[in-house]
């Protein structure tokens, strides 16, 4: 009886979920036949607006905003006028992206645009190769001005974009974020050490000595024993706090597992070093250093310690420190910094390195007409100017940003490009911008142009605090190579690696919870548990993922 009941309620739950999709993508979706009468002609590059009358496109985009905000947004209005079009939106909620996406292409009722989806590398290939996607190849070179500009200043991202096939499939938001590039960082109560008259820790050592003082001395001064030496969260950015910790032992970001040594791609997580790693991670844990909630509780349970009125949060594992202090305590976010990367007991010390994007956004499905088509990619190629990117996530100018003035200087000592004023962390800007959402193309150049506040604390200043800390202890820290995050297989080979990589990452992150909260032993149950990868034919796994480095690297 137990063996049916779940399938037949697993069952009725996808059915469910697709009904909602579907009611979600057909309730705002007018009638394609109303719109796909002749063929219009789409100007060339720098024409604006794009043909001779208003062209309508069925847009698939992921936003907190509904569709009827969505019409009604300023940028949406801005970006209509400019190019001579009309949104018609289909919306769902950033947290549900990937799962509407795989319904819509299961149902086939696909859009024909995806303006802000989430197409990992084995999906172009897969629709691709089955027609759903349209190759962006011709519709580049005959539209793509800005394309064009970017593709020649970075020639390796028109490589890294491309499908073994030769085509290119889909579009990502390029974002060079510098302090994003190294988001696995420790923050550490700087004011507790002081009060307790500990140094910044270097070593795996150092930290477990500051936090068993953060456990016994009662930093925080309310005679309590409430402190949380060291907290974090699963299902957020950047949070575990396996990651951090790990990588004082052998590389590791929480993601694939994978490490790189002269061009061999090895799993970190059957290495002796990671059953080293577990040992010391458990044993800040049976020690009660670590929040015992750390594997079960959202990003939201870290705000909520975060936030009591005697602060009990010793160090914590995030991105950056706001994401704990996002309530505009300033004076707490403000007495943490970034620890550097541990050094572990055999001198290892390694850096979480990430690149600007890991999935691409933009697509056009087989569902466009020419005439969709070909304003799409105008729209796209929009999308990348700096005029465009700027107003996308910081409004019309003159409203919270204006250009530079003399003696404002940006990140590098330059003459400032932009200004942003400091009310715009507190404003309403639904209505203004996009934030974010579809395609940018923020690289270094762009991102660290604005200027530079004078108080790194200040909510203007916060870019800057983030930037210094991440060059001054987290840059050239990482590993000489690592698994890229966007990466191609065949199809049949993506295929492959997709069935078997779900398994194999289950199986790791609950035997890492297992080895680290004591259920398992590092030294009893290793050889079962390496055992146990081997059956889930982590060999073949591994193979995979060679043959894609090794075609990555000869691009």
């Amino acid at each position: 009886m137990m063996k049916t009941a779940r399938p037949v309620a697993l069952a009725i739950i996808v059915g469910l979920l697709v009904i909602a999709a579907l009611f979600l993508y057909l309730s705002p979706r007018a009638d394609r036949a109303d719109h796909e009468g002749a063929e219009q002609a789409i100007y060339g590059p720098g024409e604006f607006p794009i043909a001779d009358s208003r062209i309508e496109l069925e847009v698939f985009v992921a936003s907190e905003s509904t569709k009827e905000e969505l019409e009604k947004n300023r940028f949406t209005s801005y970006v209509e006028q400019k190019l001579g079009i009309k949104f018609n939106f289909v919306t769902t909620s950033t947290s549900a992206l990937d799962e509407a996406e795989d319904i819509l292409f299961a149902s086939g009722d696909y859009p024909p645009i995806l303006l802000s989806g989430s197409l990992t590398t084995d999906e172009q290939v897969r629709y691709g190769k089955r027609g759903i996607l349209r190759p962006l190849n011709a519709l580049i070179d005959r539209y793509g001005d800005r394309l064009h500009e970017i593709f020649q200043q970075r020639p390796d991202l028109r490589q890294s974009l491309t499908a073994p096939d030769g085509n290119l499939y889909a579009l990502p938001a390029i974002n060079e974020c510098f302090h994003c590039w190294y988001a696995q960082k420790l923050w550490i109560n700087t004011s507790w050490l002081e009060r307790l008259d500990l140094p910044m820790p270097k070593t795996t050592d150092e930290l477990y000595q500051v936090l068993q003082a953060f456990k016994r001395d009662d930093p925080n001064g309310n005679g309590l024993h409430d402190e949380i030496p060291l907290s974090g969260a699963v299902n957020s950015w950047h949070s575990e706090i396996t990651g951090f910790l790990m990588s004082a032992f052998i590389y590791n970001t929480d993601r694939n597992y994978f490490y790189i040594e002269n061009g061999h791609v090895g799993l970190a997580a059957v290495q002796p070093q990671w059953r080293d790693g577990l040992a010391y991670i458990h044993k800040l844990y049976s020690e009660g250093l670590i929040d015992p909630q750390v594997f079960t509780q959202s990003i939201d349970g870290v705000i909520e310690k975060a936030t009591r009125q005697d602060n009990v949060l010793g160090a914590i594992t995030v991105g950056h420190i706001r994401m704990a202090y996002n309530n505009g305590n300033n004076i707490r976010q403000s007495e943490y910094e970034a620890v550097p990367p541990l050094i572990g007991p055999a001198g290892y010390q390694a850096a979480g390195f990430f690149s600007s994007f890991d999935r691409s956004t933009f697509a056009i499905t087989d569902k466009a007409t020419e005439t969709e088509a070909a304003a799409a990619m105008r729209l796209a190629d929009f999308l990348l100017t700096e005029e465009a990117t700027v107003r996308n996530e910081w409004g019309m100018e003159d409203l919270w940003w204006r250009k530079g003035k003399p003696g404002e200087f940006d990140e590098h000592g330059r003459p400032a490009k932009y200004w942003l004023a400091p009310e715009f962390a507190q404003s309403d800007t639904q209505n203004e911008i996009w934030a974010q959402m579809g395609l940018l193309y923020r690289d270094r150049n762009l991102r660290e142009s604005w200027a530079v506040s004078q108080d790194p604390y200040s909510i203007v200043g916060y870019e800057h605090r983030l930037y210094q800390e991440t060059q001054n202890k987290y840059e050239g820290k990482e590993p000489a190579e690592v698994y890229p995050d966007y990466i191609f297989m065949e199809m049949a080979e993506a295929q492959e690696a997709a069935r078997l990589r779900i398994p194999i990452n289950d199986y790791i992150r609950f035997n890492m919870v297992q080895f680290i909260t004591g259920v398992k032993n590092a030294d009893a149950d290793w050889d079962d548990y390496v055992e146990g990868l081997e059956k889930l034919k982590l060999d073949r796994y591994l193979e995979l993922h060679q043959n894609a480095y090794d075609s990555y690297r000869q691009k």
